[in-house]
């Protein structure tokens, strides 16, 4: 790639050409803010909150959609932008409900960071009435469209990374709201609850119906609902799973999951009825045993269903080694062709 200079700040900046201003200023870890900008999806450019001066260019653009050129020179801040920016916040602010203590989001919300970022104590504007649509028509999670500030994050993520397309923005002006075709509920859309527009949500708009405390840690895993094999950080609190997110760097899913990877994965780790150790029944009842022994037992039992009797059910999830052994085992131990594969379907 063709790399080019940018002088931020009086500070130069070498970056591949086709790259934005915001790029370049992240490179040169200079901060810029921003609301609708999300590393994960396509720049949108909404919010504002990023702009900058470009000498030659009128206004102030952007930083996440303007392209960066040879030799251009860019002031990320000074007292006009700040104050734009600002005042930016502060009429997000008097769109959105005062209730911070009462939002799942509290404490974890963008807007609320951006507020501490600008010295904001109270907006001072007089605040807009305006009722957005409550939506718990979804098993997993709630829509609150009080408190949305039309980012555009949720819609993006829906049709970049889903390719579903299940929301978008709806009437126009001040009653503009994200919401689904016909203005119905996300239940009845063709949604697929896999909570990736939740994620993705900078405030509390979006939120998942169950809560749980924060985890102490996070241990990294391999989701076992299908044989696609996505990366999990499972979070952790005090020996139970509080949490499950996709795993940023997993080169399966890019840190993605579907509705059973996010939320059945807590119940079924967490269900009292799970087994943890192999059960082998004796004089009509299972008792615990080591794994000698239920393998000793699995493999006489197997001596007594040769043939056709038999059958092989092999996953996607171990080595191709490990799937080739089974079905050698199944046609010459075993004596049979009864063999199939989850990836086959």
């Amino acid at each position: 790639m063709v790399e080019i200079t940018v002088t931020l700040d009086g500070q130069e900046v070498r970056i591949e050409s086709g790259a934005t201003v915001l790029d370049a200023a992240r490179k040169a870890k200079i901060e810029i803010p921003t609301l609708c900008y999300d590393p994960d999806l396509k720049p949108y450019g909404g919010c504002r909150l990023c702009i900058v001066k470009i000498d030659g260019m009128r206004g102030l653009p952007p930083a996440c959609i303007t392209q960066a050129a040879d030799g251009m020179k860019v002031i990320t801040e000074d007292d006009e932008i700040f104050e734009t920016r600002k005042m930016i916040v502060r009429l997000m602010l008097a769109d959105h409900p005062n209730d911070c203590l009462n939002c799942r989001a509290n404490l974890d919300c963008e807007l609320q960071q951006l507020a501490k970022r600008f010295g904001i104590r109270e907006h001072g504007l007089i605040p807009l009435e305006r009722e957005g649509t409550l939506d718990e028509s979804s098993a997993v999670f709630v829509r609150d469209m009080n408190r949305c500030v039309l980012c555009a994050r949720c819609v993006s993520t829906c049709e970049d990374i889903l390719g579903l397309g299940a929301i978008h923005f709806i009437r126009r002006g001040h009653q503009t709201e994200v919401g689904t075709f016909l203005e119905g509920g996300i239940g009845q859309s063709i949604c697929e609850s896999c909570g990736e527009c939740v994620v993705h949500c900078p405030t509390g708009a979006l939120r998942f119906r169950e809560t749980t405390l924060p985890a102490d840690k996070e241990i990294k895993t391999i989701c076992q609902y299908c044989g696609t094999g996505c990366g999990i950080l499972m979070g952790v609190r005090k020996q139970k799973v509080v949490s499950a997110r996709g795993e940023p760097d997993n080169p399966v899913n890019h840190g993605n999951l579907c509705v059973k990877g996010r939320f059945c994965a807590i119940d079924y780790v967490n269900d009292s009825n799970r087994l943890t150790t192999p059960l082998i029944r004796r004089k009509g009842k299972l008792e615990e045993a080591t794994w000698d022994e239920a393998l000793d037992l699995v493999a006489k039992k197997l001596g007594q269903h040769k043939g056709d009797s038999f059958a092989a059910f092999s996953s996607a999830k171990v080595a191709t080694e490990d799937n080739y052994v089974m079905q050698k085992f199944t046609r010459v131990v075993m004596g049979t062709n009864n063999i199939d594969h989850c990836a086959r379907l």
